[in-house]
């Protein structure tokens, strides 16, 4: 499974972060995504119910879009995640027994670092793609990072937005996070947001296309 999972989300790039939504809305937000050329969504674990809701989009969705779990920060929260229906697992930090667990069951690891040594560390432990995390200082920090790790596939994370995206993939990302600069759970799911949040996540996919 985790080379089909890999490179689903190398193939399509764009990984949308749902933070904080309302269970009974995940499935519409997912749909619109879709609608907008989005193939990867993450539903952090810190959401409320966050493990239904990764069942719920897993069940309805599962066939259209690849579903991970997010912000997963031991071992424990990787198991419960992927017997929910998660297929790959992203996480702040890294923790080399989450990376060891979600290998074991044939998912995708994503951990989180930001120095080449942390970097470095993930990927010998077996990560797949390593989220660099936070990816505020910009594109030309994660230029240097990809000097000397050309080999590492990383993920920016956090910071990524329209205005900068096409820097971050001419510095040589493999994949990116995007967070609240496409999914924000702070507004009302209506009708309209669902249909602007379309048109947004299809500016994403052509930005990196």
């Amino acid at each position: 499974m985790t080379a089909s999972v890999l490179s689903h989300l190398l193939e399509h790039k764009l990984v949308s972060i749902i933070r904080g939504a309302n269970p009974d809305d995940l499935v519409s937000i997912v749909r619109a995504l879709h609608a907008g050329g989005i193939r990867s969504v993450e539903v952090t674990i810190n959401s409320p119910k966050a493990l239904r809701g990764i069942e719920l989009v897993a069940d309805e969705l599962g066939a259209e879009m690849m579903v991970g779990a997010g912000t997963v920060l031991d071992p424990e929260t990787a198991r419960l995640a992927l017997n929910a229906g998660a297929r790959f697992i992203i996480s702040p930090t890294l923790n080399v027994k989450t990376i060891r667990l979600t290998k074991r069951y044939g998912a995708v690891s994503i951990p989180g670092a930001f120095t080449p040594t942390e970097i470095l560390t993930a990927y010998e432990h077996g990560a797949d793609i390593v989220k660099v995390f936070p990816a505020s200082l910009g594109a030309a920090y994660f230029k240097d990072l990809k000097g000397p790790l050309p080999f590492i596939p990383l993920m920016p994370t956090g910071g990524v937005k329209l205005d900068n995206i096409r820097e971050f993939r001419q510095a040589g990302a493999a994949a990116y996070g995007l967070g609240s600069a496409l999914v924000d759970t702070s507004k009302p799911v209506s009708e309209e947001y669902l249909r602007q949040l379309a048109q947004k996540a299809q500016q994403f996919v052509q930005a990196v296309s």
